[in-house]
């Protein structure tokens, strides 16, 4: 939603739908209050009563309304950052793809390289693998050189600059 006055439109119209129901609503339960304990001193006519009503009535839909606004808002705004998530998650999966390609990594590498980003440690590496924990040393040494990084977490840094 667009700004005023650096305010997001969305939250001033939901500022505007609890202002309306209090205010409304605070108007009914007083005129009903004030009839109930007899605190009116004047009689009040059935037209300022049908007036009462009809406002308050008005009152409570268009907050209503307005609600169903901002509910809709949210929504849309809640579908757009899932749809962001998907692109950035599709985008580093390409970016990942890309620097395995580029570092000429073999299938294995990939896989051990993949594993390392998703933050398994080497022994849970070589658990899912099947294979030593001496071999994933190897493999990530190897993934270190052909990268240009110095570990784990530099290699971790790498993608995650890159997505910045």
């Amino acid at each position: 939603m667009f700004k005023i006055s650096g305010m997001r439109v969305s939250a001033l119209l939901l500022a505007a739908i609890v202002f309306l129901q209090v205010t409304f609503s605070l108007f009914y339960i007083v005129d009903m209050a004030m009839e109930l304990f007899g605190i009116r001193k004047v009689a009040v006519s059935w037209e300022y009563r049908e007036i009462v009503q009809i406002v308050t009535i008005f009152g409570m839909l268009l907050g209503a309304f307005l609600g169903i606004v901002v509910l809709k808002g949210i929504g849309k705004n809640m579908r757009e950052v899932d749809n962001r998530m998907l692109a950035a998650s599709g985008e580093f999966h390409e970016l990942m793809a890309r620097r395995f390609e580029e570092w000429g990594l073999s299938p294995s590498e990939k896989d051990v390289a993949l594993l390392t980003l998703k933050g398994l440690s080497n022994s849970q590496i070589a658990e899912v693998r099947g294979k030593s924990v001496g071999t994933i040393k190897a493999q990530c040494n190897a993934i270190y050189q052909k990268s240009n990084v110095s570990g784990r977490t530099q290699l971790i840094s790498n993608f995650i600059e890159d997505l910045f």
